[in-house]
């Protein structure tokens, strides 16, 4: 008998002679057995026991051995492990197999899994924050030196004579209400488009804001004719013959400038939406002693110069403020062209064409939704102003004061308004929900945070900030009882600027405009004139009523701002830039899949033909 117990688990001894045996021997000559080791976590080498070239399958029970003496010499010299029989050797590793498995299709959906784990709340907020920071600062600069360029005329003027500085009040607040805050609201419209089309499509931002040259330009018309001819308007209001007199001669020559005060404001559009915000910083920073020089040179005259030089025709008096004024205006202008046409890459600019005069009613809708947006909240305050002439000359003086300071301290949530406005559109276009609706949250978080340290500020220096314009024991008291309720407002204030800006973003402004509407001609200024004249709390009955205002645009913006549905702005804004690429002729691609370079390769041909 071949065996003399049977055992399936356990083998038998094989004769020499033995057929099994020689079938065997054959086999191991023509296929060679190898003996392979893995590793498992231990790190203790395991024998693989399984002969499937595919897989290596564990058995129920021991495999069948063979004795030594049944094999050959030859066989166990060369395969002295022999354990495993029957293995295709490709099935094999070798000492060149890598100790982790190739690449697989779970090992690409895994890594697809792990890059649309979506990003955290917290990490979205510091970088939102970061970026708002990056982007106040150069704007904060910006406004605050071209603030000055507006307040220095005045200090001057006002030591030049008391006739003088109530003629360039007057003038002011009449080009204000009539000429500036109309540009500056229909220019606000680009804060709808730009940031957007930059993300998204930049070829076409140099479009957009050619279309607004294009836009302003008719707009100038009819407001420069106003300046000219405005006299007979200031007499209609009952002010002073004189004083309208001189207020018309600088309204006259305030007009020279209009031009480049409307192409200032586009050109610091175009440069903010493409994150670009040190370039009018570095411009304004520029002119701003040079302004000052040149206003005090034209209106008091050089200094005494040596060898006998006569410059005393210099020397203009009163129109020599807004002479340096339109000086100044076109100075920038021209650094703006020098630094495009020098230093700036091509990028976003597209050449002049007849499609510039396309689509101008988008930016006509959006810049009468602006003019009420921002024309409103200026002339709130050029209205309080008046209102508070009626209460005498101190009260005047006192308001003059407190609406200067209050202007002053503004400028900083005001960027932050800016930079929350050209982060959002640019976010937008860049078709990022999430991003956009937490950095309209950490905006409006972070101007809590700077108003209330401003605030603290406001109140801890209440009766020293009057000093710094005149030392008048009564209008030091009335300044310094009015204080608090500024640094009470300051909160609102700056929540309302946020807020709105968030709004210019999503081109809701005319939701803006029906706020301020509501807050400052519906509730604050009747409440105010009421404690002003019925109640007889004087001007601080005034500020009790702007305060009021602040509240309700602040509060409405918050309610707003808290219920956007981002994805549904998101849809919007590529809708807007959709349609104007169907109008420029632009490749119609998918709007998230095709590269830039393409894209101005559509424009370039749509230009070609």
């Amino acid at each position: 008998m071949l065996f003399s117990s049977f055992d399936p688990c356990r083998p038998a001894s094989l004769p020499a002679y033995s057929p099994i045996h020689t079938a065997i021997r054959q086999t191991a000559r023509t296929r060679p057995i190898r003996t392979v080791a893995t590793y498992g976590t231990d790190l203790r080498p395991r024998r693989i026991q399984s002969t499937s070239p595919v897989h290596y399958r564990r058995r129920s029970c021991p495999p069948r051995r063979l004795s030594k003496s049944d094999l050959s010499a030859p066989i166990l010299d060369e395969y002295p492990h022999r354990d495993i029989i029957g293995i295709d050797p490709g099935a094999l590793p070798t000492e060149v197999t890598p100790l982790l498995n190739p690449p697989c299709r779970r090992d690409a959906e895994a890594r697809e899994s792990l890059e649309t784990i979506p990003e955290s709340q917290y990490s979205m907020f510091v970088e939102e924050l970061s970026t708002l920071l990056r982007y106040t600062g150069p704007i904060f600069g910006t406004h605050l030196s071209e603030y000055f360029l507006l307040v220095i005329p005045v200090i001057c003027i006002g030591h030049y004579s008391t006739t003088a500085l109530a003629a360039i009040t007057l003038g002011s607040m009449f080009a204000t209400i009539t000429g500036f805050s109309i540009i500056q609201g229909f220019i606000s419209a680009l804060d709808t488009v730009l940031p957007a089309t930059w993300s998204s499509h930049p070829e076409l931002l140099g479009l957009w804001t050619q279309r607004m040259a294009v836009l302003m330009t008719a707009i100038l018309i009819p407001i420069s004719i106003l300046f000219f001819n405005a006299e007979p308007f200031l007499l209609h209001l009952k002010q002073d013959v004189k004083v309208s007199h001189l207020a018309a001669i600088y309204l006259r020559w305030i007009s020279l400038g209009l031009p480049a005060y409307a192409f200032n404001y586009i050109s610091r559009r175009y440069y903010k939406s493409q994150g670009r915000f040190s370039v009018p910083t570095k411009v304004t920073f520029i002119v701003a002693p040079i302004h000052a020089v040149l206003t005090y040179t034209l209106v008091f005259g050089p200094p005494r110069l040596p060898y006998n030089w006569n410059l005393d025709f210099l020397k203009l008096g009163f129109i020599g403020a807004p002479i340096a004024t339109v000086c100044s205006f076109n100075l920038i202008s021209t650094l703006f062209i020098i630094h495009g046409l020098f230093f700036s890459p091509r990028t976003a600019w597209t050449p002049p064409s007849r499609r510039m005069f396309s689509r101008l009613g988008v930016l006509v809708r959006l810049g009468m939704c602006g003019v009420g947006q921002i024309g409103l909240r200026l002339w709130a305050w050029e209205v309080l102003t008046l209102a508070a002439s009626l209460l005498g000359p101190v009260a005047l003086a006192s308001q003059s004061i407190l609406v200067i300071f209050a202007s002053t301290i503004f400028r900083a949530p005001f960027a932050l308004g800016i930079a929350s406005s050209v982060r959002i559109g640019n976010l937008l276009g860049q078709q990022d929900a999430r991003h956009a609706e937490v950095a309209s949250r950490t905006a409006m978080g972070l101007v809590v945070i700077m108003s209330t340290f401003t605030s603290i500020l406001v109140t801890a220096f209440a009766k020293y900030w009057a000093y710094i314009f005149n030392h008048d024991p009564d209008v030091i008291r009335i300044v310094a009882r009015i204080m608090p309720l500024i640094a009470l407002f300051q909160v609102f204030h700056g929540t309302a600027a946020v807020t709105g800006a968030i709004a210019r973003a999503r081109g809701k402004q005319l939701t803006g405009a029906l706020v301020n509407l509501s807050a400052y001609y519906m509730i604050g200024f009747p409440m105010g004139l009421y404690l002003a004249f019925r109640h007889g709390t004087g001007l601080s009955g005034l500020w009790i009523g702007m305060t009021v205002s602040l509240i309700f645009c602040a509060a409405s913006g918050l309610y707003l701002c808290l219920r956007v549905d981002w994805d549904v702005e998101v849809k919007r804004a590529m809708q807007r830039i959709k349609r104007d690429k169907l109008v420029c002729g632009c490749e119609s691609g998918e709007e998230d899949g095709e590269g830039e370079s393409q894209r101005r390769t559509g424009v370039t041909r749509a230009e070609s033909r």
